[in-house]
């Protein structure tokens, strides 16, 4: 059964390329031309991944990207003309797994998508509970815990996380981890690391600003440590 991608896009000639090469290389395509529309199609269709423009009618794209994950773990990468820095952070720490800036290449962006399907593909389905301090994951639910209570991860975060927690106490660099976790051929930069980590912090770290779990060696990288 082909892989179902929904296309987010207002610019009609733009969403028309998109269908014709993601059709051609064999994926099922949904498209949305607005906000809402994408919203609706989202939830209705469930895609298996989402391409989403920021600039958008009715409801912008940061705000889609925020609802869509407020309940869906679905790989999101984001399609957009802007240069500034800011704007790609604040879609990373909105949930966005990864971005394309235009005018980009289909081979840059096929390369994205098949990546990111391929990380929910490779999720661990074993039925083990690794423990880490109050952390607790499961992977074949792709379920995370403090002291019981569960804690909503994309499965980006999930998957740095289990990664960490499996590589206990092994410092790794950021390009490293986007090597390991994001894929060889992930053609993102180092910033999505950190933004990953700083969102992971705020979720499972009493105090984000002086993490036990998710450390930094100055210099080095980042590494998961189990409290005493």
């Amino acid at each position: 059964m082909p892989e179902k991608i929904l296309i987010v896009e207002d610019e009609k000639s733009i969403a028309e390329i998109l269908q014709y090469n993601l059709e051609e290389d064999g994926f099922h395509v949904i498209v949305a031309n607005d906000g809402a529309d994408a919203l609706r199609l989202a939830f209705s269709k469930l895609p298996d991944l989402i391409l989403l423009d920021l600039m958008l009618p009715r409801i912008d794209g940061y705000s889609v990207c925020r609802r869509i994950r407020d309940k869906m773990d679905v790989p999101i990468i984001m399609l957009t003309a802007r240069e500034a820095e800011v704007d790609k952070v604040l879609g990373l720490e909105l949930g966005a797994d990864d971005y394309v800036t235009k005018p980009f290449s289909m081979r840059e962006l096929l390369a994205r998508i098949r990546a990111a399907l391929r990380r929910v593909k490779m999720q661990d389905k074993t039925s083990v509970v690794l423990i880490c301090g109050d952390i607790s994951l499961e992977p074949a639910r792709m379920e995370c815990k403090k002291k019981g209570r569960e804690i909503e991860l994309t499965y980006l975060e999930f998957n740095l996380l289990l990664f960490l927690l499996n590589n206990e106490g092994y410092v790794f660099s950021r390009d490293k981890l986007l090597e390991e976790v994001w894929g060889y051929d992930y053609l993102g930069d180092a910033r999505t690391v950190d933004v990953t980590i700083r969102r992971l912090r705020e979720k499972i770290e009493d105090d984000p600003g002086n993490p036990i779990y998710l450390c930094t060696r100055r210099g080095a990288g980042y590494y998961l440590r189990r409290p005493s």
